[in-house]
């Protein structure tokens, strides 16, 4: 009798402890995370090619609007409508971190790891997310919009990978970004969520109902339905 209530107390210890150890783990984790890229961050730039901005006024609102509406607010994180699991920043980190543009020693050992990780498990790591605000802190917001718009994937198209909005309106459209018309550059912006799928070419009924979507967003007869909605679906074209 007593051996089984002991038995008990110690199950019902167990638990909490676990989970209290669990949380330890994970705090460290994301502490050794920040770390790591405060100390890599300048190694990691140094093999970003620069970006220079290369929209105007009305295509940074149009951008924005749709995939970080309080860019120029936050701090690397955000939580407004419409704004999903990543931003601007995030992205940013992403492709400063976490590219192929490998690190050299211990820096480019614990790159791979975040790396598997990110790659394993996106939705659930909050790693991209520490670095997000690292970066943040570190790069001013032109720079990382310059970042984005340089290095954004765009989906294949002939047979090559496509990276950046100007690289995009070149394959997509046969003109340089700066004369794409309104219309033309909401359709590139409504590729980025996934450009495989709402792929002018290959996909043209997605592409055009999701750009669509963008439109009546952009012209005030709908807006997103909390913080996931980042497909629009209530907006009727």
């Amino acid at each position: 009798m007593v051996f089984r209530m002991v038995g008990k107390a110690a199950s019902a210890l167990s638990a909490p402890s676990a989970l209290s150890a669990l949380l330890m783990c994970w705090l460290a984790y994301l502490v050794v995370v920040a770390a790591w890229a405060s100390a890599s961050f300048d190694d990691a730039m140094s093999s970003v090619p620069v970006a220079i901005p290369s929209l105007s006024t009305r295509q940074t609102e149009i951008l924005l609007r749709v995939e970080d509406p309080t860019f120029y607010q936050h701090s690397g994180l955000s939580l407004a409508d419409g704004q999903g699991l990543a931003t601007i920043s995030s992205a940013v980190a992403s492709q400063v971190f976490l590219s192929d543009r490998r690190l050299a020693g211990m820096e480019g050992a614990l790159q791979r790891f975040y790396r598997g990780v990110f790659d394993c498990c996106k939705r659930a790591d909050f790693g991209r997310d520490v670095m997000a605000l690292v970066l943040n802190a570190k790069l001013s917001k032109d720079k990382q919009l310059a970042l984005y718009v340089s290095e954004v994937y765009m989906g294949t198209n002939r047979g090559q990978q496509v990276k950046g909005l100007t690289a995009a309106a070149q394959s997509y459209l046969g003109k340089p970004l700066q004369q794409t018309t309104e219309q033309e550059f909401i359709g590139l912006v409504a590729m980025i969520k996934a450009p495989n799928w709402y792929h002018p070419v290959r996909n043209p009924a997605a592409h055009l109902l999701r750009a669509a979507r963008i439109q009546a967003l952009l012209s005030g007869k709908c807006k997103p339905d909390g913080w996931f909605d980042t497909s629009y679906n209530r907006c009727t074209p």
